[in-house]
């Protein structure tokens, strides 16, 4: 491997191992989120400075193995195997180790300086377990630190042990492994079939228990290198009957005597406690872990208020700022550009960017507390029958208040196809914009019936969820990711707020950047269609657009004008009632401030009754209820599927069903009224 002045260390451990914590509390905001290259998984990387040597962390997906189940198990190993990293630092959870050093037994073979993290010692000694790390390192040849991620204070060993591996090129010693792995039939006869150097790092003995495994990937390399007699040779010997359970007891036989005079436990059970026995009760359960994410749900409007309180500063900024750009007789097309999008769009953004925060913040302490896994524990039945797991539930109810912080809330999701699913069925619940604007539209269209429409519009919701989980999750989610989770509950971990604080703070960060682009991008856009220079609406391209479609849209059931509020109404459902204030009263342009705002005007629930007949209204009721939420959420979505292919899709989706959906309910009008 060539030498390099960075140094460029690959983070390695299962789901839940504290990778995350590790990676924030390294790299703080010095950290870049994307996706890797032609696939749609999560790539992290960030960097820090120690003893004046920089270092590049990769933090790899979690995985329970390195096998080629999954893209993320693909992606692992293959970067392991590119040489990239020069160190890999493999995390197990102490609290948990018999399960949580599978991992490690999987990656023993790979010829990389390695060091072991044993995370959440104070969990473990909570729990009465004490752990020998200097016994363990001797056994395996590497440094192995009792370590807690979230204690930032006390980092000194793992930084002792980094530079030791580094220094040293500690290897994992197989010896005792392939002891175990001997009394695998067809193991040695393969080993002495390969060739040397068949993937760089990846020592023959790893090869040759993949093979029994029947691993793909591995396979086809090993016959590539092999001459045409012995390829024949390997394919009889491959692949055997139940080799991955043959291997995988090889494993754990080799992690307990590994174990063995090393871990001492004076707890052999762990109670339940009160909160664990309510949340598992057969008829408490679900509502009280409805009820604990809806209290939080309203705990994290608290520490949005700031950004919200920023937002409305932007907002009384734009008279003052236009005034005085008229004053310096700026053209009239720069105020306006200046005022009506960028002042407009940066107020929006950070009024939502609020409930980012404090959505990120509430359920990240939810997170690392251990409540999300308990609430994962309890849902994850009624969440399978859609194709997804427990983890759903969160982005489901958190919706209700903002689609944005549901799509948010599905970064807990492990699984990206059943991340995609969660998004894409969060967005047919109603958010809290919609609660504010559809009561109040039906209730004057409708009088006394609008309980009616409201709970015509939950069935729907429901109804909308079912079929979006059918067409959706055969595409997304795997016959065999289609399962429950077989899982304990995890011990209760003490929150470290400097290292939630320094994730929430890298979130928001990524998200505001993000989200700052398309909405000015779109406002813009919009805000180009619907201005005039003398102010008449008759002379915008939307109005002439309007009138030129208006035959099209009335299949739909809706008019140009209720058609024109319908699209305002994807960059935020309260700028559908100032478009409908605007048009109706043909009184000046539409603007994005306007229609974000929902600048309505005094009479309009007259001018509505006048011009808007009952079909009519409730194809539009149904239409904006369940048309794509807002920009902002749009954002999101490509923010946490880092797939602009499948946001594309669910926005046209939610937008042509929308219609469908209006056209329905139109024709239903008719029939009624």
């Amino acid at each position: 491997m060539v030498e390099s002045k960075e140094k460029v260390i690959a983070l390695l451990g299962q789901p839940n191992s504290g990778k995350s914590t590790l990676f924030n509390a390294l790299t703080g905001l010095k950290q870049h989120v994307g996706n890797w290259p032609g696939k749609t998984v999560e790539k992290k990387e960030g960097s820090f400075e120690y003893h004046d040597q920089k270092y590049l962390v990769a933090d790899l997906p979690g995985t329970y193995s390195l096998s080629a189940n999954s893209d993320e198990e693909m992606i692992t190993r293959d970067y392991i195997a590119s040489g990239k990293a020069d160190v890999v630092c493999i995390l197990a959870d102490a609290s948990q180790l018999q399960r949580s050093l599978y991992m490690l037994a999987d990656y023993a073979g790979i010829s990389l300086p390695t060091f072991l993290i044993l995370n959440m010692a104070d969990v473990a000694k909570d729990q009465g377990k004490e752990i020998d790390a200097d016994l363990i390192s001797k056994k395996l040849g590497i440094p192995v630190i009792l370590f807690s991620a979230q204690d930032k204070k006390n980092y000194d060993s793992f930084y002792n042990a980094l530079e030791e591996a580094i220094a040293k090129r500690s290897v994992v010693r197989v010896d005792d492994l392939e002891e175990k792995y001997k009394e695998i039939s067809s193991y040695k006869e393969i080993k002495a079939l390969l060739p040397e150097n068949v993937i760089p790092a990846y020592s023959s003995t790893w090869l040759a228990i993949k093979s029994i495994e029947g691993d793909a990937p591995v396979t086809a390399k090993i016959k590539a290198s092999l001459d045409d007699n012995k390829t024949s040779e390997f394919e009889k010997l491959a692949g055997i009957e139940k080799g991955l359970l043959l291997t995988g007891e090889a494993k754990f036989k080799w992690i307990d005597e590994l174990l063995e005079g090393c871990l001492k436990s004076e707890k052999a059970t762990r109670k339940l406690g009160k909160f664990d026995r309510l949340i598992t009760h057969r008829i408490w359960g679900k509502p009280v872990v409805v009820l604990t994410i809806i209290l939080g749900l309203f705990a994290s409007f608290i520490p949005a208020l700031p950004f919200m309180g920023l937002g409305s500063v932007i907002d009384s900024l734009g008279g003052p700022i236009s005034s005085a750009l008229a004053n310096i007789h700026c053209p009239a097309f720069i105020n306006a550009l200046i005022c009506d999008v960028l002042l407009n769009s940066l107020s929006f953004i950070f009024k939502m960017l609020g409930f980012v925060f404090g959505v990120t913040l509430v359920f990240g302490l939810l997170e690392e507390v251990g409540i999300m896994a308990r609430i994962s524990y309890v849902f994850d039945n009624t969440m399978a029958k859609l194709g997804l797991q427990g983890k759903s539930v969160m982005p489901f109810l958190v919706s209700f208040g903002c689609t944005m912080g549901g799509a948010a809330g599905a970064r807990v999701i492990d699984n990206w196809g059943q991340k995609v699913l969660t998004i894409a069925l969060a967005w047919a619940i109603p958010c809290g914009a919609t609660w504010a604007v559809v009561p109040m539209l039906s209730t004057v269209w409708f009088g006394g019936a609008a309980p009616l429409i409201i709970v015509a519009i939950l069935l729907t919701m429901l109804l909308h969820m079912w079929i979006t989980s059918k067409l959706f999750g055969r595409s997304l989610v795997k016959k065999e990711d289609r399962c429950g989770m077989i899982m304990e509950l995890p011990p209760y971990h003490k929150p470290k707020w400097g290292a939630l604080f320094r994730y929430v703070l890298g979130r928001t960060k990524d998200t505001f950047f993000r989200v700052l682009k398309i909405i000015l991008l779109v406002a813009f856009v919009f805000w180009l269609l619907t201005y005039t220079s003398t102010g008449s609406m008759d002379n915008s391209i939307l109005y002439k657009v309007g009138k030129f479609i208006d035959p099209v849209t009335r299949f739909f059931g809706l008019g140009w004008k209720t058609f024109m509020a319908f699209i305002v109404s994807s960059l935020g459902k309260e700028g559908a009632v100032g478009v409908l204030s605007t048009i109706f009263t043909d009184h000046s342009m539409i603007t994005v401030g306007s229609a974000v705002a929902g600048g309505a005007v005094a009479n309009i629930n007259e001018l509505l009754v006048a011009n808007v007949a009952k079909p009519e209204a409730l194809a539009f009721i149904f239409a904006i209820t369940f048309n794509m939420p807002c920009i902002v959420a749009l954002a999101a979505t490509y923010q946490e599927t880092h797939s602009a292919k499948w946001t594309a899709i669910i926005a046209l989706y939610y937008t042509f069903g929308a219609l469908i959906l209006a056209c329905i309910a139109y024709h239903i009008g008719l029939l009624i009224w």
